[in-house]
């Protein structure tokens, strides 16, 4: 299935006809309208104006085109923010308002928000909850992007006083569970608690964990309410929320998509990979400028279907150069096809495209379109056209699974405290995990993400690149699986206050595998030393661990002073470094084996990836490339694509005897 994003307020009502009989003929099924139009829907206060937006559902739905209703509450308008002024946030940076002018302008503890916010919720879903051509909704938009999702303003002084009472009852179990007795921080009220922003070195790293677990909660709070306002009214309908890469909201994902249908996510390859590989070497960054890299948009496309354990939709593809990174090239000739089909890989049922037409005016005016500003189509109409002719030839069904033997544990608390304390500046959660994601597909493997909540029975290789916090249950979940398992440096490191744990790391990891960290180290990337396993030398860098171990470890590498790095015991295996990707392939396939899956060394910019009975491969190099004969002939027969796969191009190959 295929969508577009639409803003008929936007364009003159004489063009709406013909841009949605273009629409349909073009192969789409789903628009999406309304998320920024609440200054057109109630210009003042209680004085709402719908004619137009029937009109616009009207005029999409007799093209035969199904509506995704938004709620507009990611732009509050301007006479709301004249009148209730504490809407407002506060930049916790600088303790700066953040002002009208933009989007996102508002402060989740602010209780006139929460009010207002739900009641143009309610409104437009009482109008639009049982209209037949309204089949779905999406709540805000890109909800806590922007760092919205932390404020430093009284409402939230007041509200996370107010959290911290609920949480610990009494004022001497917070002063005991944070150590506010170093540096004479000890409190004597609940009254007395200011945020942890503003100071004039490093704050207790305790109250940052709880003010960063109270603002994702405030967030949740924000969100749930919004979800039952539709659901009251639009029972029949499906409900989604188009989240942006997991790490960027600094709230727990999982916990926000619980009240969700599915997770929908936005996919802008260039703009991300721009942001997140921007120190990149050159030689590494620039040949996939203009692709992104092979495995950037899968990471998040895994991210999606893992926090709700579902298929998901896109609901913005990237269609050309957008506007807001820190650079913005285009894509190569190709790629947008090539990015729908692997979202459609990874488990989406549907890729909706941002936008219709390039707008020639505001701040995204700069962001492509699927059509120019002129009306003229652009590259990717050519790729989405073509894309649709492949769709319809029935190659696969919306609602087939992705199944994976492989998992990687995950959490936002585990960004948080690697976030908090750092203790190394080349140390990066985000880029840890996604080194060890990165490996695990370049052996051909499909990845699950999942939380330490979720069912372990399924996979047989689970791993935790960076998890510093650990519960009991968790532990025992491991215990009763036959999963082989592999935790990365600081597992277990932290207890769930964010003090080091009593017995030394890896705590309660000690029950899986009986080793002890003596001392940690950082070291600057440019110092790093060597590591060997299996007779070949790889890098140890930035993060190191001195292990004590117990008879019975198994040592499986060492440094250069011969000192363990790289130790099991039973299934579990514990990594005290961080590391190169020719040594996570190589240690992670020998796992694998031993875990009886199969692994595939693919080509450096090859990747596979299957969904039910259907294999799909695709090509990320500026040439041509070829499958093995033996991988094909295992596999099945071609049902799009060929052996030989084009630059930038995809195969499909469909298992034989199914």
């Amino acid at each position: 299935m295929l969508g577009i994003c639409y803003y008929p307020e936007h364009w003159p009502e004489h063009m709406w006809q013909k841009d949605a009989l273009e629409m349909k003929k073009l192969g789409l099924e789903f628009v999406r309208i309304g998320e920024f139009a609440w200054s057109r829907l109630e210009s003042e206060e209680g004085i709402y104006s719908f004619e137009w937006l029937d009109r616009a559902i009207e005029t999409l739905a007799s093209a035969g085109l199904k509506i995704i209703m938004c709620t507009p509450t990611a732009t509050p308008p301007k006479w709301l923010i004249d009148k209730y002024p504490s809407i407002l946030p506060v930049d916790i940076n600088t303790g700066n308002l953040r002002g009208f002018g933009s989007r996102r302008h508002y402060d989740f503890s602010s209780p006139d928000y929460l009010r207002e916010a739900l009641k143009i919720s309610e409104v437009v879903a009482e109008r639009y909850g049982q209209h037949s051509d309204v089949v779905g909704w999406q709540t805000d938009n890109e909800i806590a992007c922007h760092d919205t999702c932390h404020s430093g303003s009284s409402n939230a002084r007041q509200a996370f006083q107010k959290w911290c009472k609920q949480k610990y009852s009494d004022i001497a179990s917070l002063n005991s569970a944070w150590g506010t007795v170093f540096w004479s921080m000890e409190y004597q009220d609940f009254s007395q608690i200011e945020l942890p922003i503003l100071a004039v070195t490093e704050t207790n790293p305790a109250h940052q964990l709880a003010y960063r677990r109270f603002s994702s909660d405030q967030v949740i709070q924000f969100h749930d309410s919004m979800i039952k306002v539709i659901k009251k009214h639009a029972p029949n309908s499906w409900v989604t929320h188009n989240f942006i890469p997991m790490a960027d909201t600094q709230t727990d994902n999982h916990a926000l998509a619980k009240n969700l249908d599915f997770v929908s996510y936005d996919n802008y390859p260039l703009g991300r990979s721009d942001l997140f590989f921007a120190n990149a070497p050159k030689e590494n960054f620039k040949p996939y400028m203009r692709t992104g890299h092979p495995d950037y948009s899968s990471y998040a496309f895994d991210q999606s279907r893992g926090i709700s354990n579902n298929n998901f939709w896109i609901m913005e593809q990237q269609p050309g150069p957008v506007n807001w990174a820190n650079h913005n090239p285009r894509p190569e000739k190709g790629m947008v096809r090539l990015w729908s089909w692997q979202a459609f890989a990874h488990g989406a049922d549907c890729v909706c495209f941002f936008r219709w037409r390039q707008a020639p005016f505001a701040q995204e005016q700069m962001h492509a379109g699927i059509k120019r500003n002129d009306n003229s189509p652009s590259q990717a109409w050519h790729e989405v056209k073509q894309l649709n002719a492949e769709l319809q030839q029935s190659i696969f069904k919306a609602g087939s699974k992705v199944k994976s033997k492989v998992a990687i544990v995950t959490g936002t608390l585990f960004q948080w405290v690697t976030e908090i304390e750092i203790q190394g500046k080349s140390y990066s959660h985000l880029e840890v995990e996604f080194s060890y994601y990165s490996a695990l597909r370049q052996l051909g493997l499909a990845v699950d993400f999942i939380s330490t909540e979720d069912d372990l029975s399924q996979y047989d290789m689970i791993i935790a690149p960076c998890m510093p916090i650990v519960d009991q249950n968790f532990i025992d979940k491991c215990k009763n699986s036959k999963a082989h398992f592999v935790f990365g440096p600081r597992a277990g490191a932290k207890t769930k206050e964010l003090s080091l744990v009593p017995n030394l790391g890896p705590g309660l990891l000690q029950q899986l595998i009986p080793i002890k960290v003596l001392s940690t180290e950082t070291i600057r990337p440019d110092c790093s030393e060597s590591l060997s396993f299996n007779d070949r030398k790889y890098e140890s860098c930035c993060w190191r661990e001195e292990l004590e171990i117990s008879a019975g470890v198994e040592i499986l590498a060492i440094d250069e002073k011969a000192d363990p790095i790289v130790v099991k015991y039973g299934r579990t295996h514990y990594i005290a470094s961080l590391t190169c990707d020719h040594f996570l392939q190589d240690f992670l396939s020998s796992v694998a084996e031993k875990a009886k899956i199969n692994t595939l060394r693919l080509p450096k910019d090859i990747r596979i990836m299957q969904r039910e009975n259907l294999t799909f491969v695709f090509n990320y190099a500026s040439e041509p490339q070829s499958l093995p004969t033996k991988l094909v002939d295992k596999l099945g027969h071609f049902v799009l694509g060929s052996k030989k796969l084009a630059p930038y191009d995809l195969a499909i190959i469909q298992h034989a005897n199914e």
